[in-house]
């Protein structure tokens, strides 16, 4: 149900609910002004109680939640509230007002069309007598007057009814073709789901294909591997150099030496096309969380990952993509973010798969990054490219002195 059937369905329980209230109160507050309609006092407290009636009547019907379904209980309760209705219209005719009141439910409590007509019609001889002057008819002229108000109001009835009826067969037909659309609609996204899905596996194959695209490939992964392997010998031996102890030195020159040979077997892995060392004997949720944490301490930076959703197995190029951005990612903010606390996420949504990288660092304005030169790194220019060539992308929001986070978004295509 939309907002606005949700307004229209509230309105309509407002009005059942305290229409009948507001027009019993009408028609007392009318009946109390035409004081010289009721003559003596015992007619006064008559309609004091009725009213007294017609309002716990109300009461014991309760207020209404929602279309209600036509019931035994529903029908005593029309017939009931007619009957004070019409004892109060022959007191004063001003109650007529509380009388026409049966018109509005009458669908709703009395089952059967043919007892709903019963219904609407006692409620019609009662307003027509109100209109008419009141009840008892004294005179030929006001029976006169009587049948004719029956007539137009009964025939007024049957057209609202009828325009009624239509509107609802109309509103009927509509539910029925929205449904039709939305499961029309429902099919045609899963057709493009499925399309976009196997555009996706033609482009990874593609690109796999390229001699081009492979010499780009290469030189990433020799960035990536030997460049940030490099750096990170480089600030293992600065911490050497300065040791205070044998104990810290040799611990940093063991990691120097780790760094060396995991670097050595990631070139060697990437010449020959295979899949980054932390690939070989995990998945892409297993690799990354054993890069953030020897990351971190390497580092010495608070470095958490965390896996949404359901993982799943993706193709070997897919992965490497993801962990190669991470790591260039986490080499980024060792070199320049100065950051004290760093936070990887791996995201599965359906039918793609987000990778977030986020750091407390210094932050800087993407509008201002210099263009990359050929004694430089692969960078964010490198990660975006990454990223597009899987038919991806990679958005970038950092500010100064409030940090870094880099999110790349790329098709989920599954390993074969």
């Amino acid at each position: 149900m939309t907002t606005a059937d949700e307004q229209i369905e509230h309105r309509q329980n407002q009005f059942h609910t305290w229409g009948v209230y507001g027009l019993l109160a009408v028609s007392t507050l009318l009946s109390v002004a035409a004081h010289e309609l009721m003559t003596s006092p015992a007619e006064w407290y008559a309609a004091g109680a009725l009213v007294v009636a017609a309002v716990l009547l109300q009461l014991w019907h309760g207020p209404r939640r929602g279309r209600r379904t036509p019931s035994v209980r529903g029908t005593a309760y029309y017939f009931m509230r007619w009957a004070v209705a019409f004892t109060l219209t022959w007191l004063n005719p001003f109650f007529g007002f509380y009388a026409a009141t049966g018109y509005f439910d009458s669908d709703e409590l009395i089952p059967g069309r043919r007892r709903q007509w019963l219904g609407l019609l006692a409620t019609v001889v009662v307003v027509a007598g109100s209109q008419s002057g009141g009840m008892p008819i004294r005179s030929p002229t006001q029976w006169l007057l009587f049948g004719g108000l029956l007539v137009a109001n009964f025939a007024l009835l049957t057209v609202v009814g009828h325009i009624t009826q239509q509107e609802e067969e109309r509103s009927r037909e509509r539910a029925v073709t929205i449904t039709e659309l939305e499961h029309t609609n429902a099919a045609l996204q899963r057709a493009l789901d499925e399309n976009a899905a196997l555009h996706a596996q033609l482009l990874v194959q593609a690109r796999e294909a390229g001699v081009a695209d492979e010499r780009r490939r290469l030189a990433a992964e020799i960035h990536d591997t030997i460049a940030q392997g490099l750096t990170g010998i480089i600030a293992q031996l600065q911490v050497v150099a300065n040791a205070p102890d044998l104990a810290v030195a040799r611990t940093h020159l063991e990691r120097a030496s780790d760094l060396a040979r995991h670097s050595l077997g990631e070139a060697r892995r990437s010449v020959h096309n295979l899949a980054p060392v932390a690939l070989s004997d995990a998945g892409l949720p297993e690799a990354l969380k054993k890069t953030v944490a020897e990351w971190g301490e390497r580092t010495g930076v608070c470095a958490e990952f965390t896996v949404t959703g359901t993982a799943e197995q993706l193709h070997e190029e897919v992965a490497a993509t993801l962990l190669r951005i991470v790591q260039e990612a986490l080499s980024n903010a060792s070199r320049h973010a100065s950051a004290g606390r760093v936070g990887v996420t791996l995201s599965f949504l359906g039918d793609e798969v987000i990778l977030d990288i986020r750091d407390d660092g210094h932050g800087f304005d993407p509008l201002t990054v210099p263009a990359r030169t050929g004694s430089g790194g692969f960078g964010l220019d490198g990660m975006r490219a990454r990223a597009e060539r899987i038919a991806g992308s990679l958005t970038v929001e950092s500010e100064p002195g409030h940090g870094t986070a880099v999110s790349a978004r790329v098709p989920l295509v599954r390993h074969d």
